[in-house]
């Protein structure tokens, strides 16, 4: 009886946490509008390699008034990135960044990036798109 009672609070407790994990994450559509999409080129200046997302900082300078922003570009999970052929080391600081993608709703200076490229040797390190 008493191992009947603990295994259905263990589920309890299990439930919960995995609906409390699940709702923390945010849907795409929520944070992103597909259809505002931009091309940006800047230099990389930051990569983080978390969960649930990685994102790397790239500054873009407006050719206009020379101010420079900086634009937090988010990709797919590490472990999903790590699937397509990405490493930590794929991203050098210091690297032009030719990045696509979809802007966040809210007006900040953020974006889902779908393509990423690196200007000064063309490579194609990530796409979302087909060719």
């Amino acid at each position: 009886m008493i191992i009947k009672k603990y295994t259905t609070f263990l589920l309890m407790v299990i439930t919960l946490l995995f609906t409390h994990l699940a709702s923390a994450h945010h849907a795409f559509t929520a944070q992103y509008d597909a259809e505002a999409r931009i091309e940006l080129t800047g230099v990389l200046i930051k990569v983080d390699w978390l969960n649930p997302h990685a994102y790397f900082y790239i500054d873009v300078e407006d050719e206009e008034t020379g101010e420079i922003t900086t634009w937090a570009c988010e990709l797919g999970s590490p472990v999903s990135m790590m699937r397509q052929g990405w490493t930590r080391e794929s991203l050098v600081l210091g690297d032009t960044l030719i990045v696509e993608g979809a802007l966040a709703r809210d007006g900040s200076s953020s974006m889902n990036a779908s393509r990423v490229v690196i200007e000064d040797t063309g490579q194609r390190l990530f796409s979302r798109q087909q060719d």
